[in-house]
């Protein structure tokens, strides 16, 4: 059998404390309550609220993975600057779609702007107008069957190819000038990872 201990008396110098009122105790359970909510009720709510935006997130992103063709809007920045593609301003009718594998990136993209937005286009590529040549669809069967696109149309159609060395990308280009005022410009620029 185990002895049971002495009770030790409270100090006599202490005052005894008066019993808790009902109001104070009730308070007491209220600001308790409020901490534990507060301490993992903001926690929880942070992560329900960051769980919903990185699942919508992942739905943009698999949206615009999953394209299949063309896809109006401007390419990101990033986009334009690695396949070297300087889209002028003014240009509308805008598409683009990029494809990427293990041996080949390639950036299509499609605008139509003015006669200045062409030279500045050429510009940027490094190239110029004496560069194109009259009737020569410089982008493939592959690549216009991937995009829809269909150079036998009113012309006078005009094309290059501005080839690069490696890392930089090689551009395909063909500019429709049945509107010499509007010109449609198709691109596929492709680079080697």
């Amino acid at each position: 059998m185990t002895a049971s201990l002495p009770r030790q008396a409270t100090p006599p110098d202490e005052p005894r404390r008066p019993p808790e009122d009902p109001r104070h105790k009730a308070r007491r359970r209220a600001l308790t309550l409020l901490i534990i909510v507060l301490l993992i009720g903001v926690p929880a709510g942070y992560l329900v609220i960051s769980a919903n935006q990185s699942r919508n997130s992942g739905k943009d992103k698999e949206q615009k993975y999953s394209a299949t063709g063309l896809t109006a809007g401007w390419p990101s920045k990033v986009q334009r600057r690695l396949y070297q593609v300087p889209i002028p301003h003014p240009a509308d009718q805008l598409a683009y779609y990029e494809t990427n594998n293990w041996k080949t990136s390639r950036l299509y993209v499609q605008f139509r702007t003015n006669s200045a937005g062409l030279d500045s286009f050429l510009q940027g590529m490094r190239v110029d107008r004496n560069d194109l040549k009259k009737d020569d669809i410089a982008i493939g069967a592959r690549d216009q069957k991937i995009t829809g696109w269909n150079f036998t149309g009113p012309g006078p159609w005009w094309g290059m190819a501005h080839k690069q060395k490696n890392p930089a990308p090689t551009q395909d280009v063909v500019v429709n000038l049945a509107d010499p005022n509007f010109p449609m410009v198709y691109v596929v620029s492709r680079t080697v990872p």
